[in-house]
């Protein structure tokens, strides 16, 4: 179970830094595939820039927090973040944008950022100190 939740957590570190370099460096392309109706465009594209750097330094703590071998803490990190795909979906259905896109990119990563968060702090249980004998 640690190595299932352990290659869950570097998967989703990894794919989230290459969903922010990609609206980095393509900004249209990558905003299109978000799943709202209507993608920004001309001085509104500016805040494709903020998610990618947003993304960015979500993998960042992920990939920090493993290379640290905080597993337990990154346990509760992930459930912290699963809020993000879970607003991303509520935004997308909010904005008209297609049901399949909702449930099907943010709702599934939502689900698995849970399921991520949850191994973790299974495979990782709370070390509790004895106390001092005297």
């Amino acid at each position: 179970m640690k190595f299932l939740a352990t290659a869950l957590a570097v998967i989703g570190g990894l794919f989230i830094a290459y969903i922010g370099v990609s609206y980095l460096v393509d900004a249209q392309g990558a905003a299109s595939g978000f799943g709202v109706l209507h993608v920004p465009a001309g001085d509104a594209g500016g805040y494709f820039a903020v998610k990618g750097v947003r993304d960015i330094g979500q993998a960042l703590v992920i990939l920090v927090l493993l290379l640290t071998g905080q597993h337990r803490t990154l346990g509760w990190v992930m459930l912290a973040m699963s809020f993000v795909p879970f607003g991303d979906m509520t935004i997308v259905l909010a904005q008209g944008g297609k049901v399949a896109s909702a449930l099907g990119i943010h709702g599934a990563t939502a689900l698995v950022v849970v399921l991520t968060g949850a191994l973790l702090l299974r495979a990782n249980p709370r070390v509790r100190s004895l106390p001092e004998v005297v």
